[in-house]
């Protein structure tokens, strides 16, 4: 009888711990915190005031970096609000050059190429507070002062995680402080169209741009290098996009193939068939076909001439 009393304890123990380090050890499906946050994300603080951008002045790096994390450390990592950040954005906040602002879907790379670090356009990635995050991941762990490295929560898993929360929050501030001339780098060749109708842009974005600030959007729809052609101005979600703008009441403009980003591709695939090269002793000139076009009579052989 104390034998069958003592095995019964003994797996109830047992599925009781097992369950416990269960919960404890709950794995996301996300990849987990960036191995030497704190790091990396100071030193970006400080390689942003002191090289990418000094104009904006004298930063504490070690107190955004405090700011940062106490948004979402000891906390449950899927109740994570973009208001949660507001003391670093607050911190880190600087000038947005006015017609510099550059917001983009679907094309990254090709984004952060373009805007050369600020050096021509200023997007959300130029700005102190995208550079300090850009391409990190993080999350913290409930009851605990420690960041989790092994896995964080994927939007799927749930809506409100640190890194959603964070760019969120980056988004409203990006479009709450743009001004001018605004510019949008669209893909026309992305999978479901060059806008997504929910999205960052859309959502987080759009909604916040001050309209007495703004002067001017200009949308730029360029295709993959590989295509397909997918979306362009006027049609598709890049109509739905001009609509959506012009009843806010946007003064709008749209170009598709935008000459000096299919220069930036061609540059990048110069062996491509869209992309011709023509040189002499003087000048070599690659520009993609679809972009301009030349007689093939011009005073000028040495330049491409597209056909």
């Amino acid at each position: 009888m104390m034998k069958s009393l003592f095995l019964s304890f003994l797996l109830g123990s047992i599925l009781f711990m097992n369950n416990f380090s269960e919960v404890q050890g709950r794995k996301w499906k996300g990849e987990g915190t960036t191995q030497n946050l704190e790091s990396i994300s100071i030193g970006r603080c400080y390689d942003y005031i002191r090289v990418v951008n000094p104009a904006v002045g004298e930063k504490n790096c070690s107190e955004l970096w405090e700011a940062f994390i106490n948004a979402f450390i000891n906390k449950d990592p899927c109740n994570i609000l973009p208001q949660d950040f507001e003391l670093f954005f607050k911190l880190s906040l600087h000038p947005i050059p006015a017609d510099k602002s550059l917001f983009w879907e679907n094309n990254q790379l090709l984004v952060n190429s373009f805007s050369d670090r600020a050096r021509r356009y200023m997007t959300l990635g130029d700005t102190l507070f995208g550079f300090f995050g850009d391409f990190l991941n993080w999350c913290g762990k409930e009851n605990s002062t420690g960041l989790d490295y092994e896995s964080c929560p994927t939007a799927a898993e749930c809506e409100n995680n640190a890194v959603d929360a964070f760019w969120r929050m980056a988004s409203m501030t990006y479009a709450q402080h743009s001004s001018g001339v605004v510019h949008v780098l669209l893909n026309g060749s992305a999978e479901g169209g060059a806008y997504p109708v929910r999205g960052f842009f859309a959502d987080y974005e759009i909604p916040y741009l001050q309209r007495d600030k703004i002067s001017q959007i200009v949308i730029w729809v360029v295709d993959d290098i590989e295509g397909p052609n997918i979306d362009s101005c006027g049609y598709n979600t890049v109509q739905i996009l001009e609509d959506r703008l012009k009843a806010l009441g946007y003064d709008v403009t749209c170009t598709d193939n935008y000459e000096p980003v299919m220069f930036l591709l061609c540059l990048d695939n110069p062996d491509h068939s869209k992309c011709t090269l023509s040189s002499d002793e003087h000048t070599i000139s690659a520009v993609p076909h679809t972009v301009c076009r030349a007689a093939a009579t011009s005073s000028h052989p040495s330049l491409l001439v597209l056909k």
